[in-house]
């Protein structure tokens, strides 16, 4: 374009047209009702004045009414609205981060049940249409369906939006608005807060299927979810949960150990059969997942159980001492109320006894035991306890305290015996009953202690009475072998004068035979003799015979004379020198007569031969 030679460049005219409509835009906008939302704000439109009127139990418009209304504006330009008939205000879009949740309570809506504290969940397009909302029947208050990660545009005139960045102002903490995790050894024990009551005599609502883990709470409710505790429990993983319909409890899972068997007392179940037998009159056992003591225990591992609503009671099954004293107890723990016993004997003593009672119970006897008394420590306080004590005092009272200490092998091969049989009508098994210390009034103990120390005393003497015994046997043994030379000489000697006096005996025996012989011959001889001589002429020739043989001197070589003692003096001295000038001293002295010499007889007498010498 020119004018009067004057050139106007191309690029004026756009910016001249901005320039026009940035000045003149306001007043066109306002003429022709223009109203400009952004890419992240919803506009919320409040119709100043309308031909109609909301309902009285009404908030927002749908109708035309006056008042907020029930559509919002889009990003973009809008026209129509125009400021002396409607007041749009700009709000930012919701946007809910990553790993949280949005709870929503409407400010307008069908009124809710009496029997129920949260708006149902309608298609709504997750709150941005509030349109529909409307018209599929949604309910004022508290929502049951929840945001999750995402932007929306909602009306916030109708939805009040509650997210962890404003959770405080809502009296709510900002855990609560995010997504719900439960560890990997963790179980969660979940109760909800909206849906059918529970039935009578109920503790805990039925599964319900096809909830997705009660993210889904619009189809627990219509399914027939009850209201409070329930059975079915969530597992591991991260949920999208609403927590004004769903309160969790997150426990860890019931584990099992090693050498144990879980025996399950669920409160909960479908019937109350009893599957245990005619034999079991004591109890009842049921299948698993009915109501009471299930028949099949748990074996060691990890359990995903509901502990709310059910108990799971742990019964060893390895050997456990049971210790009836406190010194000390087992770490399972169920003997710390047991203590010694205390016992009257037969002769009045009191005295305080420790016993030892292992005992088994079976996996498949641990049901039987928990449904007939319900716990191990039941066992041990109402079953064991009285068996083992009444025993004992009943036994205690038949011997005396002697007798019961030095019998007291015997005493416990009873008590297993007589434990044993009453532990079986239990279900349990009584391996051994050991008798510990004994403990026994302190006179009595002392009359035991010096009546063994004398019995000690006594083998001690009997020791030494026997080695003193054998070492007199060994210093004798010694002797003998030092003298064993001497003892063979002398035997031998003794031999030799046996045999030499068995020789002379018979040597005087054949000399004595000989004598007697010689006797007789000479008895014969002499008697033929006087029969042939006469007696008196045979006397003769003998005593002649015997003077020649032994040369007796008729004629004595000394004779005496005289009268008195001058004539025995002179004899003797005339004796005396014969004696020494012939050498003959082996002369026989005179005999004396009466204790006098004869005086005149020779130096031998002759006498007449006797019987011996004949």
């Amino acid at each position: 374009m020119q004018l009067s030679g004057f050139s106007i460049p191309i690029w004026i005219y756009p910016v001249g047209g901005v320039i026009l409509l940035l000045i003149f835009l306001p007043r066109i906008g306002w003429i022709a009702g223009l109203i400009v939302i952004g890419e992240r704000e919803v506009g919320i439109v409040t119709k100043k004045f309308s031909s109609k009127s909301l309902p009285p139990n009404r908030l927002i418009a749908t109708n035309g009414e006056a008042g907020l209304q029930a559509d919002t504006l889009p990003p973009g330009w809008h026209f129509g609205y125009f400021p002396w008939q409607y007041n749009v205000s700009r709000t930012p879009v919701i946007a809910i981060p990553q790993g949280e949740i949005g709870l929503l309570v409407a400010n307008d809506g069908a009124t809710l049940p009496p029997d129920r504290i949260l708006g149902k969940v309608v298609d709504c397009d997750n709150f941005q249409d509030a349109r529909k909302f409307f018209g599929s029947g949604g309910e004022k208050g508290r929502q049951l369906a929840i945001l999750t990660t995402g932007t929306y545009r909602i009306n916030t005139a109708l939805f009040e939006v509650i997210t962890a960045a404003n959770a405080a102002s809502h009296e709510m903490k900002p855990t609560q608005l995010r997504i719900y995790t439960i560890a990997p050894d963790g179980v969660g024990i979940v109760t909800t807060l909206d849906g059918s009551p529970i039935d009578a005599g109920e503790i805990a609502g039925p599964i319900i299927a096809d909830h997705d883990n009660f993210q889904r709470a619009d189809r627990f409710v219509q399914d027939g979810g009850r209201r409070g505790l329930q059975e079915q429990v969530m597992l591991s993983g991260s949920w999208n949960l609403n927590p004004w319909f769903v309160q969790t409890e997150q426990v860890p899972m019931t584990q099992v150990p090693i050498g144990y068997v879980g025996v399950v007392i669920s409160f909960v179940g479908q019937s109350h059969q009893d599957v245990s037998g005619d034999a079991f009159t004591h109890g009842n056992l049921v299948n698993k997942g009915d109501k009471g003591v299930w028949i099949e225990p748990l074996y060691p591992g990890k359990h995903p159980l509901n502990t709310q609503i059910m108990k799971v009671e742990p019964v060893p099954t390895t050997n456990i001492v049971l210790n009836f004293t406190s010194r000390f107890s087992g770490e399972h723990g169920y003997d710390s109320n047991l203590v010694a016993l205390k016992l009257l004997s037969f002769d009045g003593f009191e005295f305080e006894l420790e016993v030892f009672q292992i005992i088994h119970v079976g996996a498949a006897d641990a049901p039987k035991v928990i449904s007939r008394l319900g716990s191990m420590q039941n066992l041990v306080d109402h079953v064991l306890r009285p068996i083992v004590g009444n025993y004992f005092r009943n036994s205690a009272q038949e011997y005396t305290i002697l007798d019961f200490l030095t019998g007291r092998s015997e005493r416990q091969a009873e008590a297993a015996e007589y434990v044993r049989q009453a532990l079986r009508a239990y279900d349990v098994q009584a391996v051994d009953t050991l008798i510990g210390l004994i403990t026994p009034p302190p006179e009595l103990m002392q009359t035991l202690t010096d009546r063994k120390i004398a019995e000690e005393q006594q083998k001690t003497y009997e020791v030494q009475r026997v080695a003193q015994t054998q070492r007199q046997e060994l210093v004798r043994e010694t002797a003998l072998a030092d003298i064993q030379g001497q003892i063979i000489t002398a035997q031998e000697g003794v031999t030799i004068a046996q045999l030499q006096a068995s020789a002379s005996v018979k040597q005087a025996n054949g000399e004595a035979e000989a004598i007697r012989v010689t006797g007789q011959a000479k008895a014969d001889a002499y008697q033929a003799g006087v029969n042939s001589l006469g007696a008196q002429a045979y006397t003769a020739l003998q005593l002649m015979q015997v003077i020649g043989d032994r040369k007796v001197r008729v004629v004595p070589d000394v004779s005496v004379s005289g009268s008195g003692g001058s004539g025995l003096l002179d004899g003797l001295m005339g004796m005396m020198v014969w004696n020494q000038s012939n050498g003959n001293a082996n002369l026989p002295t005179l005999p004396k007569r009466n204790g006098k010499g004869s005086g005149d007889t020779v130096s031998e007498e002759i006498a007449t031969p006797t019987e011996n010498d004949i």
